[in-house]
């Protein structure tokens, strides 16, 4: 997920972290190990003189896969169930509506399963997994295939 919102204009920053469980500053073992209720999920910091709320979420359905609730791609368990959060009303409305816009396009022949949830508190992750595509090329090389395998079959050129 961090790669292509960093490549985005407006971005001033992407976190890679834990949010939505009970454990305060949780470590990835301990998220691993599906006791803190944390979901994995990336900090998004962005300039909204350049960049919407609505272009980030725009951006977040190409990179997902909506329809599976248990995980993404080569990532399986409940810490990676696809959310998206919002920290207002206004933000909230835009994310319900996009997706119900994308479910009613029939361009997933299941249901759209990411949940909306008000963001909580955000626990920045481990140095190690920030900047992972840059510090892990052929281990990201390898799971960003599969992901844009999928994507492709679903979007197109889109």
């Amino acid at each position: 997920m961090v790669q292509p919102f960093e490549d985005m204009p407006g971005i001033l920053s992407v976190t890679s972290g834990y949010t939505g469980g009970t454990t305060e500053n949780p470590t990835y073992e301990e998220v691993l190990s599906h006791q803190t209720g944390h979901t994995e999920a990336v900090e998004i910091i962005f300039d909204n003189s350049l960049v919407s709320y609505a272009d980030l979420v725009d951006l977040y359905w190409t990179l997902t896969d909506p329809t599976d609730a248990f995980g993404q791609f080569n990532d399986r368990g409940d810490n990676y169930r696809p959310v998206i959060y919002f920290d207002n009303l206004a933000q909230q409305e835009i994310a319900t509506a996009s997706k119900a816009k994308l479910q009613a396009s029939a361009l997933f022949d299941k249901d759209i399963v990411v949940t909306i949830e008000p963001s909580q508190t955000f626990w920045p992750a481990e140095d190690y997994h920030q900047g992972f595509y840059k510090k892990n090329p052929a281990r990201y090389a390898s799971s960003a295939k599969t992901r844009h395998d999928f994507l492709k079959k679903q979007w197109g050129d889109a």
